[in-house]
């Protein structure tokens, strides 16, 4: 852990630094309380200084929610200037925006979350908050982070006040569970593993048939994330799933939510970028990759995001030699992407071509979720056509 160090009360202090989205200390920090301005606060972390809260907790928040409403306009004003000059341009041009805009909405979303991730707090040894009217946050950020330190070894930490809260959010998703209709039962998604809030996809797979031939199948999970895909493969008959991911997070979210639906001996979970260990085969092989080429920023975004569509090339390229002979590749992919000019369907349809597969099916939904109708999203356009799909796919010749 990074180690940090500020000056307050004339005296030189000092705690750890680990953020989860790999952000680097700020070059300063200034202790803050009740009395700032929250315009002064925006000049400070807008040129790169810390600012570690002393005040009232609730107080913090009211300033986070002050600097984010003026982040959003700042940010909306670029967005009307920029719309107001690319009115009167053609068609073509606008397709090719697509996913300039995207490039942008994603760039100033991570400007605004550096701006506010910069207000910070103070997390004692034992994972307490010594501020006013602060919350008991110890159940969740062992859950985050691990078990404290024991009683008088360990220092404390510096965290940003939206990863706290992100931290208490998480948890409670993780007390309470998701329902996921297609199991008529709960997943619990843990802290830093990407939720299966899109239920669509989840349904794709519910309503797939085993490939023809096949009844009780041997089936792998590649980027199980919960495990919501290996569960629902085993109670649906599969003889075992080997559900893999490289978070180890993940994998112990997964472990935990297949013990707790009751399939924990029909469903194996193991650390591995990708492929299992063993040689083995599979009847199915399953994979819900990141739909959106791009970098991650954190554990989180490794669900959403993958760099040049790594994970795709590569389930695509190697899936023939981990098939039995009837067995299918089954492929969850949106295509937002296509939609924002970020991949095209042609050079999809080439890889697959050129990994020795076929398609054998293709079954499609429309997604659910509120940010496909909501017109004032910047992207609104492009999730309003999304389509997600569950590719089946064969080695050629089997």
């Amino acid at each position: 852990m990074t180690a940090v160090t500020w000056i307050e009360d004339g005296t030189e202090r000092r705690a750890g630094w680990r953020p989860e989205n790999g952000a680097t200390p700020p070059r300063e920090i200034v202790v803050i309380d009740d009395d700032i301005a929250a315009d002064s606060a925006l000049r400070l972390a807008r040129a790169g200084t810390g600012l570690l809260w002393r005040g009232d907790y609730h107080n913090a928040r009211q300033l986070l929610r002050a600097l984010d409403r003026r982040l959003e306009k700042q940010a909306s004003r670029r967005a009307s200037r920029k719309a107001s000059r690319s009115s009167n341009t053609s068609n073509v041009s606008r397709g090719v925006e697509t996913g300039d805009l995207f490039h942008a909405n994603r760039l100033a979303r991570s400007q605004r979350a550096a701006v506010l991730g910069r207000i910070l707090i103070e997390l004692e040894p034992d994972h307490t908050i010594r501020l006013r009217r602060a919350p008991d946050v110890r159940e969740a950020c062992e859950h985050a982070y691990g078990p404290p330190a024991d009683e008088g070894a360990g220092e404390s930490m510096l965290v940003s006040l939206p990863e706290i809260l992100g931290v208490i959010s998480a948890f409670e998703w993780h007390r309470k569970g998701i329902e996921v209709s297609a199991l008529a039962g709960r997943i619990h998604p843990a802290y830093g593993v990407f939720a299966p809030t899109r239920d669509e996809y989840i349904d794709l797979v519910a309503e797939a048939a085993w490939p023809p031939g096949v009844d009780r199948p041997m089936v792998f999970d590649l980027g199980t994330g919960t495990g919501v895909l290996a569960v629902l493969l085993a109670r649906r008959g599969a003889t075992e799933v080997v559900a893999t991911d490289i978070n180890p997070r993940a994998v112990r979210c997964a472990v935990d939510n297949a013990d707790r639906l009751g399939v924990a001996d029909r469903v194996r979970v193991e650390e591995a970028d990708l492929w299992p260990a063993a040689p083995e085969r599979a009847d199915v092989v399953v994979c819900n990759p990141p739909w959106i080429p791009g970098r991650p920023t954190s554990a989180l975004e490794q669900g959403i995001y993958d760099p040049k569509s790594d994970m795709v090339h590569r389930y695509l390229g190697e899936l023939a030699q981990h098939l039995t002979p009837r067995g299918e590749g089954w492929l969850i992919l949106s295509d937002l992407a296509e939609l924002l000019g970020l991949r095209t369907r042609e050079e999809f349809l080439q890889r697959i071509t050129d990994a020795g597969l076929t398609v054998v099916g293709r079954h499609e939904t429309t997604p659910r979720h509120p940010r496909a109708t909501d017109d004032a999203d910047p992207l609104h356009a492009a999730r309003a056509g999304e389509r997600t799909m569950l590719w089946r796919l064969a080695a050629r010749g089997s």
